[in-house]
């Protein structure tokens, strides 16, 4: 039986320097923008650091085969997807990791390719390698994101050297179903494509009947393409402690991402390391609860935004964030429009979309009803 863990009760960030809650330091705006939790790490987590900080020596420490073996099992527990120790490459953060899959792939003018809406971070990196970004908007039918199969397809062309992707999907919410991904696999392969497959959210998907499906995990020969980036930190919110993974099966293609890594890459934070040993090895009772918390407060966000004129938002499957679509209610500026009444949210702009918003929905029951009356209140609703 699991424990019982508390999501209600609200930890007070404003007390400690932090992103999230300090944009706002001395105004009446509740941030329910950038994506972390307002929860408590799980209690197996915080132990493990405790046991760790008495120790009291923080010398340099390479990733142990303790870690590789917790990460190992926990990727065949949730995903059926058995990795070797080999294929791991330690990173402080997903962002590194497709920054670097950017610069170890074609050359300087090369093409890569991503769909938008899409984290932002992902449309500033080919740029920061000398790479041209190309795009191609995901459509909205029948009340979900998929994609526009003819559109992404033309958009290839033969300067085409990596295909971007965000599974689950950050900001829809879409988890990619198994038809999808092979059409993403057989793109990838017919013009020889690399994949990086951003898919650090894969421990948040919230409907059963849609599980996380690895691309790299249809088979070897997809696999010898892809690179996957996954952490710990969005899932057991722990991001800031900066421990991510590469997954790459290729030893050419991880060579090179090695290589390219070497004087610029910094090693994992050790505390990050042994925060995320703890979280997937004794971390699921804490994700199990959190995601029926989660479930709630996504029920919540869907029945008020179909309460607000103007607003409309696919029911996300996975991730704790709601992308709302904003332009039916004749807000110029809608993150600016929220903030004014007292909400902060994500601006839909910076991810590929303008006139959309993202709201963090991680967070306390009691905090979300009270921001999400506010959306209403200013609507007029």
């Amino acid at each position: 039986m699991n424990p019982i863990f508390d999501f209600d009760t609200e930890i007070d960030r404003r007390r400690v320097p932090g992103e999230k809650w300090g944009r706002y330091e001395g105004r009446d705006i509740l941030p329910l923008w950038v994506a972390d939790m307002d929860f408590a790490a799980p209690p197996p987590v915080v132990e493990a650091l405790r046991r760790r900080l008495d120790h009291r020596v923080f010398g340099y420490t390479d990733a142990w085969p303790g870690l590789a073996e917790a990460v190992i099992e926990g990727i065949a527990r949730d995903h059926a997807w058995r990795i070797e120790p080999d294929w791991l490459v330690w990173l402080p953060g997903v962002v590194t990791g497709f920054n670097l899959a950017c610069r170890i792939t074609g050359e300087a003018g090369d093409e890569v390719l991503t769909a938008t809406p899409v984290y932002p971070p992902f449309l500033a990196a080919p740029g920061n390698s000398d790479r041209r970004l190309v795009t191609r908007p995901l459509a909205f039918a029948d009340g979900r994101w998929n994609w526009d199969r003819d559109a992404f397809e033309a958009a290839l062309t033969p300067r085409s050297r990596l295909l971007m992707l965000c599974n689950p999907h950050n900001p829809v919410g879409r988890v990619f179903d198994r038809d999808e991904l092979r059409w993403l696999a057989d793109l990838a392969e017919r013009h020889d494509l690399t994949i990086c497959s951003d898919e650090i959210h894969c421990g948040l998907v919230l409907d059963d009947d849609a599980p996380h499906l690895p691309i790299a995990a249809l088979d070897a020969s997809v696999a010898q393409r892809t690179i996957t980036l996954m952490a710990p930190s969005k899932t057991w919110n722990i991001p800031a402690l900066y421990c991510a993974f590469a997954v790459i099966s290729d030893s050419s293609l991880r060579r090179r991402f090695c290589h390219a890594m070497r004087g610029i890459v910094p090693h994992p934070n050790v505390l990050g390391m042994v925060a995320a040993e703890a979280a997937y090895r004794d971390g699921d009772p804490w994700r199990t609860a959190l995601l029926d918390y989660l479930r709630g407060n996504r029920d919540l966000v869907m029945a008020a935004i179909d309460t607000m004129p103007g607003l409309t938002a696919a029911r996300p499957q996975a991730t704790y964030l709601a992308w709302i679509d904003c332009r039916g209610a004749g807000l110029e500026e809608p993150a600016k429009f929220f903030e004014a009444a007292g909400v902060g949210l994500s601006d839909g702009a910076p991810f590929g979309m303008p006139g959309f918003v993202r709201l963090n929905f991680g967070c306390t029951r009691a905090l979300l009803g009270k921001a999400l009356a506010r959306m209403r209140q200013a609507l007029g609703g």
